[in-house]
């Protein structure tokens, strides 16, 4: 799951029989190790609680090692103590990593979390 998110940094025939390089393989692996998941690097995603989900996606998207993260809605389906783990991972990946994260949320204690919030209402940014 995690390795997909490699797939278009690879050639063509690579991508579609998914044989992947090592040095692949030790990304994912690393990105699993950042979102706390290094443990599950060969369990199913479909098999982990919704969480554990959450954090494979943004292991996904950490494997390309990218300068900002774009989360819709990343607590939505989440239970609280589930909801606060994501939220912290994304702190950490900010402060530790240095990640820009982008975050849409319609609920305000999420917004809440963030160090800066942008309200926009009919397409427009309102005070």
């Amino acid at each position: 799951n995690v390795l997909s998110g490699r797939l278009g940094y690879a050639p063509t025939l690579t991508s579609l029989l998914h044989l992947f390089s090592g040095a692949d393989q030790a990304r994912a692996i690393a990105s699993l190790d950042q979102v706390g998941l290094a443990d599950k690097a060969h369990v199913r995603a479909d098999s982990l609680s919704g969480g554990q989900q959450q954090r494979v996606a943004i292991a996904r998207a950490l494997v390309t090692d990218p300068t900002l993260i774009a989360a819709d809605e990343p607590t939505g389906d989440l239970d609280r103590v589930s909801a606060g783990d994501i939220l912290d991972l994304m702190d950490r990946l900010n402060r530790e990593s240095g990640k820009t994260i982008i975050m849409v949320t319609h609920d305000q204690n999420i917004a809440d979390y963030s160090r800066r919030t942008i309200r926009i209402s009919d397409g427009r940014i309102v005070p």
